[in-house]
């Protein structure tokens, strides 16, 4: 049965397209169409209802995306490695993320391979803007603070960092020094990377802190924003240690102590399984997979 036959249909069962699958696959439909016939024929049994908005996979199609779909996957990309030691490194690099996460951490881990004279282009993007950037081919990699939960997209834990309540030095003093930790935290400016608060909430949570947070006084997906204000002596928020550890020893900032412990944040590198056909993304892909430390926690 041909490679090419099994990639197609996992394509198609993902995107419940056939137009769409023929994108990413960079084949016509006619192809795709001709592709899913063949291997029909061969089992016997039909895997797709077609109607006017895609196709619907039938019992037959989910029990053989179940047993194929990821070890295709880990197949195709031991090809795709091997590939990418190759010369053929030409085009860039499309990666979106956190933009202070990218710039802080996630660039120095990029230079060995920049010096090899390939290129990366980075944009910053919240968490809807790099899904719909990896779903539309806008982007070839991504990086966030949460995996993506999508049938098309894979996503691996790559690094994780502790987080702090952090403030200038006086207001941390002001807030650790009221009759309790949370009329304290109530008493100051708050600032957030977005009116979610996923920072703030998660180290309210490991503290058992039941705060009823009030609108932040800023918002910024990129944290250094946070992080500017908090040096000037307005406000409070919560940062992952890349962002304050230096601070914090130079006394910039000060943490504002954790009652019972800091919580961890994960980073999640994402991608769509068909974008490790280019040798150039498959190195990046691979190089930042094992350039940190924290354990990895497999796909989803």
């Amino acid at each position: 049965m041909p490679f090419q036959h099994l990639r197609t249909f996992i394509e198609v069962y993902r995107e419940r397209s056939i137009s769409a699958a023929a994108r990413k696959l960079g084949l016509t439909q006619p192809a795709v169409s001709q592709h899913i016939a063949a291997l029909e024929a061969t089992i016997e049994r039909d895997l797709f209802k077609r109607h006017s908005r895609g196709v619907i996979p039938t019992p037959t199609a989910d029990e053989l995306a179940a047993s194929l779909g990821d070890s295709l996957d880990v197949a195709e990309a031991a090809l795709f490695s091997a590939r990418a030691r190759s010369p053929d490194m030409s085009g860039a690099v499309r990666l979106i993320g956190n933009g202070d996460f990218l710039a802080e951490v996630v660039v120095p881990r990029l230079l060995p391979l920049l010096r090899t004279g390939l290129r990366v282009h980075i944009e910053a993007g919240a968490r809807e803007e790099i899904r719909a950037a990896l779903h539309e081919d806008q982007h070839d990699l991504a990086i966030g603070g949460e995996p993506i939960e999508d049938r098309r997209l894979r996503s691996i834990r790559i690094h994780e960092e502790v987080l702090f309540a952090v403030a200038s030095p006086p207001v941390s003093a002001r807030i650790l020094a009221a009759d309790a930790l949370a009329a304290g935290l109530a008493g100051e400016p708050i600032l957030a990377y977005n009116l979610e608060q996923p920072l703030l909430d998660s180290w309210l949570a490991a503290n058992a802190i039941t705060l009823r947070l009030p609108s932040p006084a800023l918002t910024g997906q990129d944290l250094r924003f946070l992080r500017s204000l908090l040096r000037q002596g307005f406000g409070w928020t919560v940062l992952p240690g890349y962002l304050c550890d230096e601070q914090i020893r130079r006394g910039e900032l000060a943490e504002i102590r954790a009652p019972i412990g800091n919580p961890r944040q994960g980073y999640y590198l994402s991608w769509a399984p068909a974008a490790l056909r280019h040798p150039r993304v498959s190195a990046v892909q691979r190089a930042l997979s094992t350039a940190f430390d924290a354990d990895q926690i497999g796909t989803v």
